[in-house]
């Protein structure tokens, strides 16, 4: 969405295809998982009255339309590049399967997968954390606006702290909502760490890929926080 009240940027797009591109030069086998919130956001629609399936189905639909640009522009810089949705849609985009897309990722092509789970009522986050396990990636990187998981909202606590570490356990008990709890608990049952960063500092991506840089590590050890 960029500087934009909704809808996609591109050079947003292509400030992150870039962040994706220096990641992927590293040796990084990478897939994605992009939001639709930009451009329709299913809760948002059900709170206003739509039927929350359907509204749900539209959300989906709008993370292919993310995916689809992203493709575009990390092509246009040389990246190699697949989206594969969960619901099919053949003409546009291949149909998720998982064997296909682990090979596609051995073959040095960035994989984006769209449309979530292909189910109502389950978010992004989620998706992102079913695609980790099933891709068996050694860790999920969260892209968001804030550089890590803090004891309170950072934009409404003022004395909020940022944590370098915390477990999974106490990020769900304390309700501290970086993720859904739905991912955490998958990402906890099957001990794959998530890293939470902003996507707003420069070359951030390439930071974490590296242990550096300013984030959150969310793992099944203690609490630390700075």
């Amino acid at each position: 969405m960029g500087p934009g009240q909704f809808g996609i940027d591109i050079p947003t797009c292509e400030n992150f295809a870039r962040a994706i591109k220096a990641a992927q030069e590293t040796g990084a086998e990478i897939c994605l998982v992009i939001g639709g919130g930009n451009i329709f956001r299913g809760v948002a629609g059900a709170a206003k009255g739509m039927e929350r399936a359907q509204a749900d189905s539209m959300g989906m639909l709008a993370t292919v339309m993310n995916a689809l640009a992203m493709q575009s522009v990390l092509e246009s810089l040389g990246v190699p590049t697949r989206v594969q949705s969960a619901i099919r849609m053949e003409a546009i985009c291949e149909p998720y399967i998982r064997r296909r897309a682990q090979r596609h990722m051995e073959k040095g092509r960035v994989v984006i997968f769209a449309a979530g789970i292909g189910n109502p009522f389950f978010t992004t986050d989620t998706g992102a954390a079913l695609r980790a396990i099933e891709m068996n990636c050694d860790a999920l990187l969260k892209g968001t606006q804030v550089d890590g998981v803090y004891t309170a909202d950072p934009k409404l606590d003022s004395s909020a702290t940022r944590y370098d570490e915390v477990g999974y356990q106490e990020l769900l008990a304390k309700d501290l909502r970086v993720m859904d709890s739905s991912a955490v608990s998958l990402m906890r049952d099957n001990n794959i760490p998530i890293v939470v960063f902003s996507l707003k500092e420069e070359g951030s991506l390439l930071k974490v890929l590296h242990g550096k840089g300013t984030s959150t590590t969310i793992t099944n050890n203690g609490a630390s926080a700075s």
